[in-house]
């Protein structure tokens, strides 16, 4: 019984971290990407796609 009542909660924990997880995931990188693209554009800076991709490689390589 002591085995079954381990797996009931680590099953549940599983559920548990896979709902959260899902509630709390970032946003598709291309959401991300247009987000910023636009933030940008407010501030006078136009980038290509090219530029844009550039840039964010960049500053994926500082993290």
């Amino acid at each position: 019984m002591k085995g079954l009542n381990l797996f009931v909660a680590f099953l549940g924990g599983a559920v548990v971290g896979a709902a959260a997880g899902v509630l709390f995931a970032p946003e598709k990188g291309e959401d991300t990407r247009k987000k910023i693209a636009d933030a940008l554009r407010r501030k006078g800076i136009k980038l290509s796609r090219k530029e844009m991709d550039e840039l964010t490689d960049e500053i994926a390589m500082d993290y």
